[in-house]
């Protein structure tokens, strides 16, 4: 797929966290380019101003995954959760491509001073929650923490049809959510990307196998689409899934192992490319509700940088497969 000059020029014209993945993944830029703009996300824009926000302990807001003084406040009881504590600002700076070195200490300074709400357990040891988990597991391995808990907790917590679920630990599912999955094999491939390990790669892949078992979209036990979460793309997506989401880690999958897209993420592709606007970009849908430090993206129902990075380099990695194939090649 071509992207449009004016919604490249668009895409350019950005903070320097999106625009050093536009230079590598739609401009094919030198790494000496884009790894320039990736290593001003410290020191300009978005990337700067969270690191400024940092507490002397380390964290962020006061707290492991909500703000200090959350719990009893009017907060609290207020639509959807803030997103401004330790565990999401980190999650934010590693995949916008800050460099670990610039949060030295701060593995350190969490482990001494960082608990989370739910039982006062240390942070780099993680909770029950699979998404709070999988999260701690790729930001650990990005600042050189010691997550060797969190290693073992992921083979060991997944269920029988292969996937994760949060309210499995409570007692209060069986089966695997597409939520949680994503986010625990996201999780993981960061990890084994960083570290080089992979002890859990068997795991992950039986992840993945769940999703692409239900094509990314559908019900095991009526085949219908899981919910309309599917086809709703927003930025930031914190730990909501969609097709784009979805396609976007296998995209991910493929080029750090070296396989061809599955044929499996064709209808899930549909849905990204009939998302797709006329000019060529992606709308935002409606935003997570929550307390965040600044906004990143825009507004509901007006055209999303990140997402339409997202979908154009999707596009593009499942477009140029096709074509290279020897099936598209063929004369039959």
């Amino acid at each position: 797929m071509s992207t449009p000059r004016p919604v490249l020029d668009w895409l350019l014209d950005s903070d320097p966290s999106l625009r050093w993945q536009v230079e590598r993944d739609l401009v094919g830029a030198p790494p000496a380019v884009w790894e320039a703009t990736r290593a001003r996300v410290a020191t300009e824009g978005f990337g700067a101003r969270l690191l400024a926000e940092q507490d002397a302990d380390g964290q962020w807001a006061g707290g492991a995954f909500f703000p200090a003084g959350f719990f009893g406040s009017a907060e609290a009881e207020a639509p959807g959760q803030p997103w401004v504590a330790t565990t999401w600002v980190l999650k934010d700076l590693r995949e916008w491509g800050v460099d670990a070195a610039v949060l030295e200490g701060t593995a350190e300074k969490l482990a001494a001073n960082s608990r989370w709400e739910y039982e006062d357990l240390p942070y780099w040891g993680g909770e029950v929650d699979v998404c709070i988990n999988s999260y701690t597991l790729a930001s650990g391995a990005w600042l050189g923490a010691h997550v060797s808990q969190l290693v073992a907790w992921f083979p060991e917590h997944r269920l029988a049809d292969g996937g994760w679920n949060c309210e499995a630990e409570e007692g209060d599912s069986v089966r695997s959510s597409f939520h949680s999955t994503l986010n625990a094999v996201r999780g993981m491939l960061a990890y084994e990307r960083i570290t080089g390990d992979t002890s859990m790669r068997e795991a992950r892949h039986g992840g993945e196998e769940y999703l692409l078992s239900r094509r990314l979209m559908f019900r095991a036990s009526t085949g219908e689409v899981v919910g309309d979460f599917v086809t709703r793309f927003v930025y930031p997506n914190r730990h909501r899934y969609s097709a784009l989401a979805a396609v976007d880690h296998f995209r991910d999958v493929a080029l750090f192992e070296g396989t061809t897209p599955d044929p499996r993420l064709a209808e899930a592709i549909d849905v990204v490319r009939a998302a797709r606007q006329p000019d060529g970009t992606w709308l935002q849908t409606t935003p997570l509700p929550g307390r965040t430090w600044f906004d990143v993206d825009a507004r509901e129902g007006e055209p999303s940088p990140w997402l339409t990075l997202m979908g154009t380099r999707v596009l593009d990695w499942w477009d140029s497969s096709a074509s290279s194939s020897p099936v598209a090649d063929s004369e039959d």
